[in-house]
């Protein structure tokens, strides 16, 4: 089920018309799996259809000898117990909460944990059903959950990553950096545990991530009962499906929720 509201502000408010956009996402939860093999400037593309993502392992390295080994000789491929640490933590940070993300493998070239080896990204991610909530620059975005219920935020971003998102009447020169995408706790600090809450999505709350730049704030987040969420998750992923396996060849795309969550008052 899909079901998509408009909220427009008006224009005589000290907020400009725009606005939110809020899309209600329910689906079945199941395990997806992206490879992308390590050569220079190969991109990692993670999606969901329905829902958000929710990155569950990430490996930066090497641990088997068959995937990514075509063409490459036998001593790029001996070390099968290669991972670069850290490296969930940053697709985490990059991908959780989103429904589209993209990965380059350069910037895992930070450091190499094998040398010599030829390595892949491959990430692990379900889809989670998720409010998703697109507010412009100068807008106020609203979360809201029904009686007994709270929210609680997968993610939250301030910045820009396409150019047809909160464009009304705004030059080409303000929505041409597509780069600008600054992953955010405060939506997540400020509205965990309660039933509704209000945000700007501006500049002084966020910082500015690209001067020039016309931005606007994605968050998805979902409302809960009392029930732990990070149980919930547990209990899902005890039950998905085996992994579809989506390898690319050479093409293959913030999140502090468990303990923010369990800092709330019970």
């Amino acid at each position: 089920m899909f079901t998509e509201l408009s909220l427009m502000f008006d224009s005589d408010v000290s907020f400009p018309v725009l606005a939110a956009t809020c899309s209600l996402m329910t689906a079945a939860v199941s395990l997806e799996k992206a490879i992308t093999c390590g050569s220079k400037g190969n991109v990692q593309s993670l999606s969901c259809d329905d829902g958000v993502i929710s990155v569950q392992t990430a490996l930066y390295g090497r641990a088997d000898a068959v995937t990514c080994s075509e063409g490459r000789p036998l001593a790029q491929l001996a070390n099968t117990l290669c991972s670069q640490p850290g490296t969930v933590d940053v697709v985490k940070k990059r991908c959780d909460g989103k429904r589209e993300c993209e990965l380059n493998i350069n910037g895992f070239y930070t450091s190499d944990p094998c040398y010599g080896i030829y390595k892949y990204l491959e990430t692990t991610y379900t889809c989670l059903p998720a409010i998703h909530l697109v507010t412009c620059e100068g807008s106020l975005a609203q979360l809201q959950c029904d009686q007994g219920q709270v929210i609680f935020v997968y993610g939250a971003d301030y910045g820009r990553s396409d150019q047809t998102t909160c464009i009304y009447q705004r030059p080409l020169n303000q929505i041409q950096n597509i780069s600008c995408s600054s992953p955010t706790g405060k939506v997540a600090n400020s509205c965990n545990g309660k039933n509704s809450c209000t945000i700007a999505a501006s500049n002084s709350v966020f910082e500015n991530p690209c001067v020039g730049t016309y931005k606007y704030l994605e968050v998805a987040y979902t409302s809960s009962h009392s029930f732990p969420l990070p149980q919930i998750l547990f209990l899902i992923h005890l039950s998905v499906p085996s992994a579809r396996l989506t390898t690319k060849g050479s093409r293959a795309f913030s999140r502090s929720a468990p303990s923010l969550w369990n800092s709330l008052p019970p």
